[in-house]
């Protein structure tokens, strides 16, 4: 899956499951938007860019000392298959037939999707140091 160790994937994984299942419940989820998840947890978990990694290194420490890496890992995880959700949903919505869905040009939406909700993700965390309110209300989404 990634060059992170087993602990730091577990970790993310759950964190990022607890947050997604606090808008959609995970286990009432169909089969393929499960299997939608999977995927993108897998893809984003390896961040073989490294922008996730590279991203987190260059917040400010007070930014880091928040949460552990693989808690914010899978906070952004989260948010990421969130937006990605909503925006399949409109595209579904907008769309006629798959057909129409097809033919229109969607290159590119997750990059840019993921990209956008690191930069949310990041946002959010840099404010949290200063807004109590914000951290406990992301502590209490990371949270079972």
């Amino acid at each position: 899956m990634s060059d992170k160790d087993p602990q730091y994937v577990e970790t993310a994984k759950k964190v990022a499951y607890n947050v997604s299942n606090r808008v959609l419940p995970m286990a009432k989820m169909p089969a393929t938007l499960l299997e939608a998840y999977e995927g993108l947890f897998a893809e984003l978990i390896a961040d073989k860019t490294g922008h996730f990694q590279a991203s987190w290194d260059a917040l400010p420490a007070s930014a880091q000392k928040l949460f552990p890496v693989a808690e914010f890992h899978g906070f952004y995880i989260a948010n990421a298959w969130m937006q990605l959700s909503r925006v399949a949903q409109e595209i579904a919505d907008s769309a006629e037939t798959e057909e129409e869905m097809n033919d229109k040009q969607y290159d590119g939406v997750f990059g840019r999707l993921a990209e956008a909700s690191l930069k949310e993700s990041l946002r959010k965390l840099k404010k949290a140091r200063t807004d109590r309110a914000l951290l406990n209300s992301i502590k209490q989404v990371m949270a079972e």
